[in-house]
C-alpha cells in the first residue's frame, strides 16, 4: 500500500460503503446469495475475477456493526481504537458479481457458505432480510490488489481449484477467462445440490466434486490428473491445508513456476478468520 497524505481516502482504493439488501436467494443446501444495493453502494467498483471484500458484521446482542464514523482519515486504526468486545466483527468474501443497472445504480452478489458450526457471517447471513443493512470495505478503484487473478499474457491454459468458500471467485474467474483459452477446473463443494450453472466462453474442463458422493478431494484429484502440456497458471483457493498441499505438488511435483501460482487461504480448519490471518502474516 502506498504512503498516503493527510486528505486522501484512507484506504484507497478500498473505503467504507453501506449497503442495503435487496434480496436473497439459496442457490443450494450449503450457499445463500445475497445482493446488495442502494445508494451507499454509488462508487463500488469491483474489478471482477476473486475481488475482495470485507464485510463488518454486528456482535451478538448488536442489531447494527460498531463502525468508525465519517468517511475520512485512516479507518484501521479508528477501528481498532474502538472497545474489542463492541467494535465490527470483519469477514472477507469474494464478489460474486457487480452488475449496472439501467438506472444507473449498483447491485453486488455476495455468496455465503452455510454451516453447523455458523460464524459471525453465516449467523448475519440466515438473518438478513430485504432492507437490512451491512457496511463492507469495498474497493472505489476496480485495478486493485484484491484481485489476485492474473495470468500473463503468455499463459497457454489455466488450472483452477476451489472449495465452496473460494467458489464465487472461481466463478467469476470462469467468466472473466477469454474465449477458446483452455482451462481444467476442480470444484468441491458439500452436497450434489450445491453446483451450480457455470458461464464461460473458455475452453473449460470442470469437474465437481461432491463430498457427500464421497469424491477424492481437490489435491488427491488433481495429482492423478493427466495436465496439458505448454505455459500453465494455476490459481487454488479453499481451506488452507489443501491449498498448501497442491501448491507443493503444482511446484515441486509438476514443476510448475512458482510464480505463475497463486495460492490463498480462504480458511483453516479449527482457526478463526482473525488468528488465519495473523497466521498467514507470520514469517515462514
Amino acid at each position: 500500500m502506498t504512503p498516503t497524505t493527510a486528505t486522501a481516502p484512507e484506504v484507497a482504493p478500498f473505503r467504507p460503503f453501506e449497503l442495503i439488501v435487496l434480496r436473497t436467494r439459496r442457490l443450494g443446501p450449503s450457499i445463500l446469495r445475497i445482493t446488495l444495493g442502494g445508494p451507499g453502494a454509488d462508487g463500488f467498483s469491483g474489478g471482477g475475477r476473486d475481488q475482495s471484500l470485507s464485510v463488518l458484521l454486528p456482535r451478538p446482542g448488536q442489531s447494527e456493526a460498531v463502525v468508525p464514523a465519517g468517511g475520512n482519515g485512516a479507518w484501521h486504526e479508528k477501528w481498532r481504537a474502538l472497545p474489542e468486545d463492541e467494535r465490527a466483527v470483519p469477514r472477507s468474501y469474494a464478489v460474486r458479481a457487480q452488475r449496472l443497472r439501467a438506472d444507473g445504480s449498483t447491485e453486488v452478489d455476495l455468496d455465503f457458505v452455510l454451516h453447523d458450526a455458523g460464524g459471525p457471517g453465516c449467523r448475519w447471513a440466515l438473518a438478513a432480510a430485504p432492507g437490512d443493512r451491512l457496511a463492507v470495505l469495498g474497493p472505489a478503484e476496480a485495478d486493485n490488489a484484491a484481485v489476485r487473478f492474473r495470468p500473463p499474457a503468455d499463459t497457454d491454459w489455466v488450472l483452477i481449484r476451489a472449495d465452496e468458500t473460494a467458489l464465487p471467485a472461481a466463478a467469476a474467474a470462469l467468466e472473466w477467462l477469454p474465449a477458446g483459452l483452455p482451462a481444467r477446473v476442480w470444484l468441491e463443494v458439500p452436497s450434489t445440490e450445491d453446483r451450480q450453472a457455470l458461464n464461460t466462453a473458455a475452453k473449460a474442463r470442470i469437474s465437481w466434486l461432491v463430498r457427500s458422493e464421497g469424491a477424492a478431494c481437490g489435491v488427491e484429484t488433481v495429482r492423478a490428473a493427466e495436465l496439458p502440456g505448454g505455459t500453465p497458471y494455476a490459481w487454488i483457493a479453499g481451506e488452507a491445508s489443501g491449498v498448501r498441499a497442491l501448491h507443493h505438488h503444482l511446484v515441486h511435483e509438476r514443476g510448475f513456476d512458482r510464480e505463475r501460482v497463486m495460492s490463498a487461504a480462504y480458511w483453516r480448519r479449527g482457526l478463526p478468520e482473525e488468528q488465519l490471518r495473523r497466521a498467514e502474516a507470520e514469517p515462514r
